[in-house]
């Protein structure tokens, strides 16, 4: 039977035949799978909690767990494939890994880990990352790989004179499934700047690094320690044996398909929202949260607040991006759900979100006077070095239920609306629309009218929005395979449109003026109050 002889709307058929998509995606907090047909629609999902911790001063996750997170996840996802739709899931059209973006991960030359894992969460390579943004007249972000690798240098680390290559979390997940080392230009593009060609990193501005002082004596050269960068829809290698068995110890699934390139979550954020044409956008709200916006030209010059990335395809985006968003709200929810349990009523966890996100959009539109600093990190976007959450009001606040949540939510986009101010009223970037996706969306029209309110732009949910970047990888995953049926897809923004979106329904709230009224009275008082922010970082261990 050929590939077109079976119609997209019988999933069992798709799934027996070796035809599935699958994306994961490693987040922050989740690691999640989705399983998808040529069309997008989603087959099956799977997911695993995880979570950091802070050992000698530094974020990470140890490796093992990744792979035990992402075997976990699948495991359940194949099991949703039997309940399903009673197939047992043998063998995948493609394959895709995506993951937390940037970050540090030194290998030596036998492939073997030499340092702990670093993530986008650290701020101690404030030195490193202000001297590179000045040699190379760009912003280089503090968690970008190449402000690790010098800090790491720069600090005479034991590590350095063994390394043989550095890479992601989302490059070392693919290396052990497929034997490749390669890395989508859209995560690639968070480890050293992209060349203007949008395909490789720009060899000038890797000799300028080469020649700094700082690396005169590293044994190793910095372009042959990255990693081979691929714009999506390339072949990436194909899941091998031994990748298989990772994936799936039990066996049942079959190596061979073939893979795309592995992602950050940023890009893959952008392809599930389709957002990769100039003057569209999207925000992914997780444990972080960036908005990602597509230029359609040049900024006025390199600023802190914003970096300089590429969607999956190479085409240049400008970054705000948050190392905090949900994670205290989340740690406040699980307080008022063990607060409801200690009183016996037991609440479903969507529903208790769902009905204290409700309570939050009958709060008043400046939230009552009551503030949030959601900072469990340092956040860059405010210069916080060092984050401690603080719930903060003054004393005649109207401090009800209502207004904390409203508070939360507006916390959970406080650092975000700071950056986008940078671009939107500074640069003059015209935004038509910003597309949404993750967690904190699920309640329908709640996070997103505040969203747009925030940031003063009419902010738009697709139907697969809750189902995030792992969705957005299968997509990418999908893309790939098209590419090796002889299929011309097209662009990535073509593919996306004609195959992928184009019943996609839409869900699109406008900036409401109260609404963008109380949140900039709300954000001047958060502006306001950053300076005991700052001193709790300082003074509370």
């Amino acid at each position: 039977m050929t590939h077109d002889d079976v119609s997209p709307a019988d999933p069992a058929a798709t799934i027996r035949e070796g035809r599935a998509h699958l994306g994961i995606e490693l987040g922050s907090t989740r690691i999640k799978a989705a399983l998808v047909d040529d069309a997008g629609t989603v087959l099956a999902i799977g997911s695993h909690a995880w979570e950091s911790s802070l050992s000698d001063g530094a974020w990470t996750y140890p490796l093992q767990d990744a792979l035990d997170g992402v075997a976990a996840c699948y495991a359940q996802l194949a099991a949703a494939v039997r309940e399903r739709h009673g197939e047992e899931l043998t063998e995948l059209g493609s394959l895709g890994i995506s993951a937390m973006m940037h970050g540090y991960l030194a290998l030596d030359a036998d492939g073997e880990q030499i340092a702990p894992f670093r993530t986008w969460r650290n701020t101690f390579t404030a030195d490193a990352s202000a001297l590179l943004s000045e040699t190379l007249a760009l912003n280089i972000p503090l968690r970008w790989s190449i402000s690790h690798l010098l800090h790491a240098v720069m600090g005479g680390e034991e590590h350095v004179a063994r390394i043989a290559a550095i890479t992601t979390l989302s490059g070392w997940v693919h290396e052990k499934l497929t034997g490749r080392r390669v890395l989508g230009v859209g995560d690639a593009s968070g480890m050293f700047p992209i060349a203007a060609s949008g395909d490789a990193f720009d060899a000038v501005l890797l000799e300028r690094t080469a020649a700094m002082d700082a690396l005169a004596e590293v044994p190793w050269s910095l372009a042959g320690i990255l990693p081979e960068v691929l714009v999506a829809g390339r072949d990436a290698g194909t899941l091998s044996e031994d990748g298989a068995r990772l994936l799936d110890p039990s066996g049942t699934l079959r190596s061979g398909a073939i893979t795309a390139p592995p992602e950050g979550d940023a890009g893959t954020g952008m392809v599930a929202t389709a957002a990769v044409e100039p003057r569209t956008g999207n925000v992914s709200a997780g444990t972080s949260a960036f908005a990602m916006v597509v230029l359609e030209g040049a900024l006025s010059g390199p600023r802190e607040e914003i970096d300089m990335v590429t969607t999956p395809a190479g085409d240049p985006v400008a970054m705000i991006h948050t190392n905090n968003c949900t994670g205290d709200l989340d740690a406040w929810l699980r307080v008022i759900g063990a607060a409801a349990s200690l009183l016996g009523a037991e609440v479903d966890t969507e529903e208790l979100y769902s009905r204290l996100f409700r309570a939050g959009a009958e709060g008043a539109a400046d939230a009552g006077g009551v503030l949030s600093y959601n900072y469990i990190s340092g956040e860059h976007q405010t210069q916080v070095p060092s984050g401690r959450p603080l719930l903060v009001r003054g004393q005649d606040a109207d401090f009800t239920l209502n207004n904390f949540m409203r508070a939360q939510l507006h916390g959970a986009f406080g650092a975000l609306a700071v950056g986008m101010e940078a671009l939107r009223k500074d640069e003059g970037v015209r935004l038509d629309v910003m597309y949404a996706h993750g967690g904190i969306f699920r309640t329908a029209g709640v996070a997103q009218q505040v969203l747009a309110d925030a940031l003063e732009t009419p902010v738009a949910l697709g139907e697969s929005a809750g189902e995030g970047g792992a969705w957005g990888m299968a997509l990418l995953a999908g893309y790939t395979a098209a590419h090796a049926r002889g299929e011309e897809p097209g662009t990535l923004s073509a593919h996306l449109a004609s195959r992928i979106f184009a019943d996609q329904e839409l869900t699109t709230l406008r900036p409401d003026p109260e609404g963008v009224a109380g949140f900039a009275r709300w954000l001047e008082a958060y502006r306001d109050g950053l300076p005991v922010e700052r001193l709790a970082g300082e003074r509370l261990a």
